[in-house]
């Protein structure tokens, strides 16, 4: 007879699972600069990603008969602080809604960071686990001391030889290659003039996909969470606003099974980046657990891998005045 287990019920951390969407679909990812130069600069943009969202749209269609599709648009409060809440997010949801599109969901990139008191990038960085390349044997301290993470072995820095010789050069190696590899090293962070933690624009976008995958959780509980926003009655300071707000009436849940991101072609390298630090995050295994039995269920299975389900449409912005790689 087999042995019985008592334990009590509180002693089993329970996840809790969120409201998933089929899609989430971001509206583009703006600069300061861009802002400065007011509606007519938004305007554009809107125009621009409106073609693209109505392609997304359109292909999700051919997937599903009536797909959950939510939006969202990612403000950045946490690198530069401009104006205010009530005067720049009524001009940028007239401005989309001019273009024939509806923002749903509206964030701060500040709560990438903290949200509701939870440090989301500091958890994120503590589930991450590297791959060490084949050959390795700890050389190369872990990205918890660096704030690097790379995707294989950098080309080694061989001191210098005493004899006069020569020191024979050696490539990167990518750990996963096909062929030929792709070596990147990721800046995860930096310190600031007193050492406090300056998160890098790559490692908030990873958090952000995460959010929008439903997949963030602090001690079982969902993160990052939307809350009702009346627009006609935002705070003039951005500290005062909610991390994400819901700003329309939708009844798509603003986390999906995938993600769908519309930025100009300059963001590719952060993406890219973003990507990379996906493939090394170790997610909560019940959230994912919970995310693959509903898609299954509604017959739209989820790649195991979390970056597959991150899709993306890079598009030149005509007069883009922000200069490629800047952040």
């Amino acid at each position: 007879m087999p042995e019985r287990v008592f334990r009590e019920s509180t002693a089993e951390p329970r996840t809790r699972a969120v409201p998933l969407a089929h899609l989430s679909l971001e509206l583009g990812h703006l600069y300061m600069e861009d802002f400065q130069l007011g509606p007519k600069r938004l305007g554009e943009h809107f125009a621009e990603v409106r073609i693209w969202a109505d392609a997304v749209r359109a292909r999700a269609a051919r997937r599903v008969k009536r797909p959950r599709i939510s939006t969202c648009f990612l403000i950045d409060d946490y690198f530069t602080r401009f104006s205010t809440p009530d005067e720049v997010i009524p001009t940028v949801l007239e401005e989309a809604g001019r273009a024939g599109l509806t923002i749903d969901y509206l964030a701060r990139e500040s709560g990438c960071a903290v949200a509701d008191g939870v440090a989301l990038a500091e958890s994120v960085a503590h589930r991450l686990v590297e791959s060490p390349p084949p050959g390795s044997y700890g050389f190369r301290p872990p990205a918890s001391r660096t704030g690097w993470l790379t995707n294989g072995s950098r080309s080694p820095a061989s001191p210098p030889r005493t004899d006069g010789g020569r020191t024979d050069w050696e490539p990167p190696v990518e750990t996963a290659a096909r062929n030929h590899s792709i070596f990147m090293d990721v800046e995860l962070w930096s310190d600031d003039k007193n050492g406090q933690r300056v998160w890098s624009c790559s490692f908030l976008a990873a958090v952000w996909q995460l959010a929008r995958l439903g997949l963030l959780r602090h001690l079982g509980e969902p993160v990052l969470v939307p809350r009702e926003q009346d627009v006609a009655a935002l705070p003039p300071d951005w500290d005062r606003l909610p991390p994400l707000i819901k700003v329309s009436d939708t009844k798509a849940a603003f986390s999906a099974y995938r993600t769908c991101t519309l930025v100009p072609h300059h963001f590719l390298p952060v993406e890219n980046a973003v990507r990379l630090v996906l493939d090394q995050v170790d997610v909560d295994t019940a959230a994912l657990a919970q995310v693959a039995k509903r898609s299954a269920d509604e017959q739209m299975p989820v790649p195991p891998e979390v970056a597959q389900r991150a899709t993306y449409v890079f598009y030149e912005e005509p007069g883009d005045p922000i200069e490629d790689g800047k952040h």
